[in-house]
């Protein structure tokens, strides 16, 4: 027996969704069509998040109680239309990703019970240069999503006085994103990099509340600044993606006059289509603000002639240079007794 299904205009396409009335937020009791009647309300922003991006998919088939399909490549069986973007991996083997150029690519991927969307910080036209230096503010354990909010602040009140701007929005779930629009000349452990003394900066500011230390049993209980974020192959939510929790959270952009004001759970796939017919997009003119990565790099500058140098990489990455011993503190010094 068929499936039931709908065939929805989406610009000059005809997608169709099936199984529509099927529960992906089962305490919340959306569909898959509440899910993709979202992405339609709020097309321009997230087809501006996306736009170009090679983007990774995160599936939920069965919905969010369900098993989660972290995907990279995108199904050979596919539109057209469906645009992807070619990246590559130390291993030698390669990926064609999603490349959202258009609305109806992003409702083909809801269609497939994505809930969120994954892009990298750099474009199909180079994808192993970044235009996008992320800020990923993230709560640990003892903290809370207040306590991202004044470290925010510190991070907009830095990023002024070197002159950049920062564009936040919520995680959608503890934490808040910030992006800083850069020109695409740098490969990522340069742009890494650059992150990291950014990061160092803010812990210098508030050394009580922010910590960077990559291994989770030294942070305690302060906000960590996840600077390999910026590592290459590492992808944080899109602004507008739904989140697969029970109340259907939304990364939701907002100004930097409104963050102190607003909570996670401001944010829904319900109330984001009500805010987004009100305001449009409130980081419209994102792409329109390029920094110069020229004074973070005087910042790593400084920081290698203090003899502060890298800081570990993720698990899955190869040895990189100048990286330290990429061991656990409490292993090392069981090591050295």
């Amino acid at each position: 027996m068929a499936s039931p299904f709908v065939e929805l205009e989406v610009g000059s396409r005809t997608v169709k969704v099936t199984n529509p009335d099927k529960v992906l937020f089962p305490d919340a009791g959306h569909t898959k069509r509440d899910l993709v009647d979202y992405y339609l309300a709020v097309g321009d922003g997230i087809v501006r998040a996306l736009r170009e991006r090679p983007t990774q998919l995160r599936r939920f088939p069965d919905g969010i109680a369900g098993e989660q399909i972290y995907q990279k490549r995108v199904p050979q069986k596919r539109p057209e239309w469906v645009e992807v973007a070619r990246v590559t991996f130390p291993s030698g083997r390669h990926a064609d990703e999603l490349c959202v150029t258009e609305l109806a690519q992003v409702i083909w991927g809801a269609n497939l019970a994505v809930i969120d969307f994954h892009p990298w910080p750099s474009r199909r036209a180079d994808v192993d240069r970044p235009d996008e230096l992320r800020i990923d503010v993230d709560p640990q354990p003892g903290t809370d999503f207040a306590d991202a909010k004044h470290v925010a602040a510190v991070v907009r009140e830095t990023l002024a006085e070197i002159g950049y701007t920062g564009w936040p929005k919520t995680s959608g779930n503890r934490g808040i994103h910030i992006a800083v629009r850069i020109e695409p000349r740098w490969e990522f452990p340069v742009v890494r990099r650059c992150a990291l003394a950014f990061a160092r900066e803010i812990e210098r500011r508030a050394p009580d509340l922010v910590t960077t230390a990559w291994w989770k049993e030294e942070r305690g209980e302060k906000v960590f600044i996840d600077y390999n974020q910026n590592a290459r192959d590492r992808t944080i939510a899109s602004a507008y993606s739904v989140r697969p929790r029970p109340d259907a959270t939304v990364s939701a952009p907002v100004t930097w006059d409104e963050l102190p004001d607003v909570v996670t759970e401001d944010f829904t796939l319900v109330t984001m289509q009500d805010r987004f017919a009100k305001l449009g997009d409130v980081q419209a003119g994102i792409d329109d603000v390029v920094c110069d990565l020229g004074v973070l790099l005087e910042w790593v500058e400084r920081e290698e002639a203090a003899g502060e140098g890298e800081a570990p990489y993720p698990p899955n990455f190869p040895k990189m240079p100048g990286e330290p011993p990429r061991v656990q503190p409490s292993r090392a010094k069981k090591t050295e007794a």
